[in-house]
């Protein structure tokens, strides 16, 4: 019996794995009898079973359990895996079992040159030098909550936006990407300290509309099946890419425009597609964080209508400037504009105090005190760029 979490092959009567201890049965609910897993229903009750995979962990890349057959079980961290099926679970019960249409953004991203890098390498030299890279392109993926759909040999293919929905699946892509230059640039720079090996990587994004098929429950592995080019032009600006270099579509430089910085390259002739692409490569984070901030930018439609609250705030901060310490809290479902309230009294306050904002984005909400430590930034003036060794 093979064990979907690692792959190891244990005997056919085996209750938990040799290798890594996961169980492999499934204990009904109804009368307690072990199944074998996979099963349906229950051989002692005829019951129908819920079959509850092994929790999965991050793969270790070192630990020689990725093969080229592996599923993507083995590199999903375990709260990303239970969303993902909970995510299948859902779709099931909508009727979508032949998959449903969704906009979701592609990222590619490989190795440059790997082929030069390890051509004179032992296997196992080889494998040493390639997956801690591997495994920092994952990490990025997973710290804003993308899917690696595939690990291969010497770069990854993953999904934002889907199986997980999120509707800054555009700027998640885009943070995962600057973030595995950034990990990937470290961990080159003790490579060539230390072996004298250069090593780049390049990253292709774009956006568009796929149908996103049903997920297999024991290895999570996803069918993809693209409309029009969606994913096949992510991979075409991976391949136009420089080593050390973020390339996008002009769709997805639109979606991001004011979150990040972009380089327009021109256009260029893409195999596959009739039109030339107009090409933009990310320079870095820019100096918009909110959806008002991006819609400032463009303009704002009069504000009307709070007129009352906006004249609580102001009493409220001539109080303050009295030296009566004020708390305002603004409370209201999401739309009703309490953000653009903010902006409005915040040129006011400007005039006679600092004024320090800070924000809850949606990517990072697994990060405890984030708004707090962007608040320490921005009173600092710290940038992305700033090394934080300093």
């Amino acid at each position: 019996m093979r064990c979907p979490q690692c792959g190891h092959d244990n005997k056919e009567k085996a209750k938990f794995c040799n290798e890594c201890g996961s169980r492999l049965e499934v204990i009904c609910a109804a009368c307690a009898t072990p199944n074998p897993l996979g099963s349906k229903f229950c051989s002692g009750c005829g019951s129908p079973l819920t079959a509850q995979p092994p929790a999965s962990k991050p793969l270790s890349l070192d630990s020689g359990l990725r093969t080229p057959d592996s599923g993507p079980i083995l590199y999903t961290p375990r709260h990303l895996a239970e969303r993902i099926l909970a995510e299948q679970a859902a779709m099931e019960a909508r009727g979508a079992l032949d998959g449903e249409r969704k906009i979701i953004t592609a990222l590619f991203a490989d190795i440059k040159g790997s082929m030069e890098l390890i051509e004179d390498l032992d296997p196992e030299e080889a494998r040493l030098l390639i997956d801690p890279a591997l495994k920092l392109m994952m990490e990025a993926v997973h710290r804003y909550e993308g899917y690696v759909a595939q690990s291969t040999g010497d770069g990854i293919f993953a999904f934002f936006g889907a199986p997980i929905a999120h509707e800054d699946h555009p700027q998640r892509a885009l943070y995962a990407a600057l973030r595995m230059q950034e990990e990937i640039k470290r961990y080159a720079d003790k490579l060539r300290l230390e072996q004298g090996v250069p090593l780049q990587i390049r990253v292709g994004v774009n956006t568009g509309e796929v149908v996103v098929r049903s997920i297999r429950k024991d290895d999570l592995h996803t069918d993809y099946t693209p409309i029009g080019h969606a994913t096949s032009l992510a991979a075409r600006m991976e391949s136009l890419a420089t080593p050390g270099s973020i390339l996008v579509s002009e769709y997805t430089q639109r979606l991001t425009e004011g979150y990040f910085e972009f380089r327009s390259l021109g256009e260029a002739r893409v195999k596959g597609v009739s039109e030339p692409v107009r090409l933009y490569e990310v320079l870095g984070v820019g100096p918009l964080r909110t959806r008002l901030q991006v819609a400032a930018r463009r303009g704002l439609a009069r504000f009307v209508g709070r007129q009352s609250e906006q004249e609580q705030v102001k009493k409220a901060l001539e109080l303050a400037k009295g030296g009566h310490g004020q708390v305002v809290a603004v409370v209201g479902e999401p739309g009703v504009g309490k953000s653009r309230l903010f902006y409005e009294c915040k040129p006011v306050a400007q005039r006679w105090c600092l004024v320090l904002e800070t924000f809850s984005v949606s990517h990072g909400k697994e990060y405890p005190y984030l708004p707090l430590i962007d608040l320490l930034k921005n009173y600092f003036q710290l940038t992305p760029q700033d090394d934080e060794r300093r």
